[in-house]
């Protein structure tokens, strides 16, 4: 049985150098790319970029006493979004508890 080949010749399922990960996340993060235009560059799933990008990427640094009106929105927008995430994965973990509890009985 033959492994399916990507866009670039790896192998679906293969694993990455760390080195290689972040070389793909700069490409997000330093030089603009899109998601989708970095993930087709370097022969990856859009999924996957995403993935080492939330693990790799630097945090945003949170805005100072000098902020404009326009930077603290913007950082109220991000933190927003981290507290609506956290939240859902937290419901999704107390679910995920629930069943496992009833399971084991």
């Amino acid at each position: 049985m033959s492994k399916s080949r990507s866009i670039n010749g790896a192998t679906k399922g293969q694993r990455h150098e760390e080195s290689f990960k972040l070389e793909a996340v700069r490409l997000v993060t330093d030089e603009k790319y899109s998601f989708a235009a970095a993930a087709k560059a370097v022969g990856v799933t859009d999924q996957t970029l995403r993935a080492w990008h939330a693990k790799f990427a630097p945090k945003p640094e949170p805005c100072g006493d000098d902020a404009s009106v326009e930077q603290l929105r913007s950082e109220n927008q991000r933190l927003r979004r981290e507290l609506r995430r956290a939240e859902m994965e937290r419901e999704i973990l107390k679910k995920a508890t629930a069943y496992f509890a009833r399971e084991s009985q």
